[in-house]
């Protein structure tokens, strides 16, 4: 299996990884000669398939399938056009991207389907969420206490060109599951946990039993199999919830490929998503899944300080390579070499249990911070949360 990955930051590494991981051939593509994913997989393209397509799809035609893994959206409408009559697999699903790419327009879908959401603004008290529509992850999102800071937040939000969608700020464990769909089954997977750091960016993925009773669970799997259904999935989607002592509530949906999670997954279940992904076009039967525990975890080391940080900051890792064994980890993604005073790593642990999961965890850190001759660490959550 050769795979072309359109894209070669967050997404593409991990596109990269889990391709690795299932034995697949891989060239990543992207328009930057910086893009972290290039030293993850076998062959590299320096172009723009916008506007050099004919070097693209010499690419794409020696390939068994494309996956995109970016958000610009006018490369993905141009790869869509290229690819939709080409004979060749293409791994994603236009239509549900361009609802899950709108927070507006994904949850007025919700909203008509019953998927519990947030409430609407001025039908909660404070504190409320201000966010964007369109943007990914925790960009441009803050958590407003008065009216001065959704006045702020407004202003932020349309400097960035996009709209604000302001909802309740529901407490409790962020959680997320992929759902696969091929237009006509949809199969959602695992329960992972999402732990935030202080700017609501990801940090760390907790993939273990038991992350809901066994009743939210059952409902987090129905509402987002409604949601691929509501949608016709035609790929691979990331649903996010909050648990709150109210019940569940969606906070966003995302038809792509997503980073961390599927690392984790893989980690504690032995399910790699994107070979689900692959194999749901065939037919082939899904992989029966083991029960042990995962945890992903972001880590920027900078001269003797360790800190646990999001993926905006882990995104600045330059050259990354998968190393198994590194300072007691099952895997570390990173740039460090011997003698580096700034580096920066996603560290992948699994277990048979929790108990000893963060037992490793805590000698890996521990290992870290004697390299690194410190005493400091620090792992910053928001506020609020």
């Amino acid at each position: 299996m050769r795979l072309a990955i359109v894209g070669g930051a967050l997404q593409g590494m991990e596109a990269a990884y889990l391709a690795k991981k299932a034995g697949y051939e891989t060239i990543v593509i992207d328009k930057r000669n910086t893009a972290p994913a290039f030293s993850m997989s076998d062959e590299s393209a320096i172009l723009d398939p916008t506007v050099q397509e004919s070097d693209a799809m010499r690419i794409f035609r020696g390939c068994d399938a494309v996956i995109p893994a970016c958000e610009d959206t006018g490369l993905l409408s141009r790869l869509d056009e290229l690819l939709r009559y080409s004979g060749i697999p293409f791994l994603f699903d236009m239509d549900s991207y361009i609802i899950s790419s709108s927070k507006s327009a994904s949850n007025s879908m919700m909203e008509a389907a019953g998927i519990p959401l947030p409430k609407r603004w001025q039908e909660c008290g404070y504190p409320i969420v201000v966010k964007p529509s369109s943007q990914s992850g925790s960009a441009g999102v803050m958590v407003a206490n008065d009216e001065q800071d959704v006045a702020a937040g407004i202003e932020m939000i349309m400097r960035m060109g996009d709209e604000p969608v302001i909802q309740e700020f529901v407490s409790g464990t962020v959680v997320s599951t992929e759902v696969i769909g091929n237009g006509h089954d949809y199969r959602s997977f695992v329960t992972t946990e999402i732990m935030l750091s202080k700017d609501y960016d990801c940090k760390r993925v907790r993939c273990a039993p038991g992350i809901l009773s066994q009743e939210r669970e059952d409902e987090f799997r129905r509402i987002a199999e409604t949601i691929g259904e509501r949608m016709n999935l035609g790929a691979l989607m990331d649903v996010e919830a909050i648990n709150s002592k109210d019940g569940l509530k969606v906070l966003e949906i995302d038809a792509r490929i997503p980073s961390q999670t599927p690392a984790a997954v893989l980690a504690a279940t032995g399910i790699n998503l994107l070979e689900e992904l692959v194999n749901s076009r065939s037919g082939v039967p899904p992989v029966k899944k083991k029960d042990h525990a995962s945890s992903y975890e972001h880590l920027l080391v900078r001269y003797g300080k360790v800190t646990t940080t999001g993926e905006r900051e882990f995104a600045a890792v330059r050259d990354p390579r998968t190393v198994r064994g590194l300072f007691g980890s099952d895997e570390m993604i990173t740039d460090y070499e011997d003698g580096s005073n700034v580096w920066r790593c996603a560290m992948i642990n699994s277990a048979a249990d929790e108990e000893t999961l963060e037992k490793k965890r805590a000698r890996c850190i521990e290992a870290i911070m004697e390299e690194c001759g410190s005493s400091d660490f620090e792992d910053p959550s928001p506020e609020i949360i």
